[in-house]
């Protein structure tokens, strides 16, 4: 399988010490994208060598998440770690871009899943503005697939100045269902698109301003999450 690197946070899985895996490969391009390096990424690892990484802290961890890249790209390998993870007893998170519904519901069938983190980019309308590709309804089958399971669900958004507008996100709450939104605050380091380079990035204030406004429509818990504040329960 391709693996671009693996972490311990803290951060990834809130209340739990993870190792995140970042599974290299993704058909999408991101304009923003700030893992540029997972997109054509060739470094192979086994399932063995990804076993025994996880059992060497195993001891510490509360568990694991697989992130990316596009995790789903290899989703066999994918469903392999996960069961390996369910049998040592770790919780399970899936980080996705949500462009593969049937693939999600082959795991979720499995009850593989404790959290999933879907990277919703826009409004489902509008996805081929930011990603190239006019997927946004195959993301919010994802979406529905996952209510249904009743697997914890976050969906997710990184704030791009000139390619989102305060409407844009009003109106994705409008469309959206999970236990918790967050607003992700867009850095203009190593981007896919070096014209984003020179995009101002959101003052942290701000996007915590337009989280406060979109409070009252969001049945579920409202965050920012910013380089200079971390992750922020608004």
């Amino acid at each position: 399988m391709y693996v671009g690197g693996t972490v311990i946070s803290s951060v990834e899985f809130h209340g739990n010490m993870s190792l995140v895996i970042f599974m290299s490969k993704c058909p999408l391009a991101c304009r923003y994208c700030h893992n540029v390096e997972l997109l054509e990424d060739n470094t192979e690892r086994s399932l063995e060598e990804i076993k025994e990484e996880i059992d060497s802290s195993a001891d510490f961890l509360d568990a694991i998440v697989i992130s990316g890249g596009e995790p789903l790209v290899q989703t066999d390998d994918v469903i392999e770690i996960l069961k390996y993870v369910r049998q040592i007893g770790l919780k399970t998170k899936l980080d996705t871009s949500g462009i593969y519904p049937d693939k999600i519901k082959k795991i979720l069938d499995l009850d593989l899943l404790d959290y999933v983190s879907l990277d919703v980019k826009t409004t489902f309308s509008k996805y081929r503005k930011i990603t190239g590709a006019n997927v946004g309804f195959q993301v919010k089958k994802s979406m529905d697939y996952i209510n249904d399971a009743g697997v914890h669900l976050e969906i997710r958004t990184t704030y791009v100045p000139t390619l989102h507008t305060k409407k844009d996100i009003i109106n994705l709450v409008d469309e959206i269902n999970a236990d918790i939104y967050t607003i992700q605050q867009f850095r203009n380091k190593n981007v896919l698109d070096p014209a984003l380079e020179k995009v101002e990035v959101p003052n942290p204030h701000d996007l915590a301003k337009l989280a406060e406004e979109i409070k009252p429509y969001f049945d579920g818990v409202v965050k920012v999450k910013s380089g200079e504040f971390g992750e922020q329960v608004i």
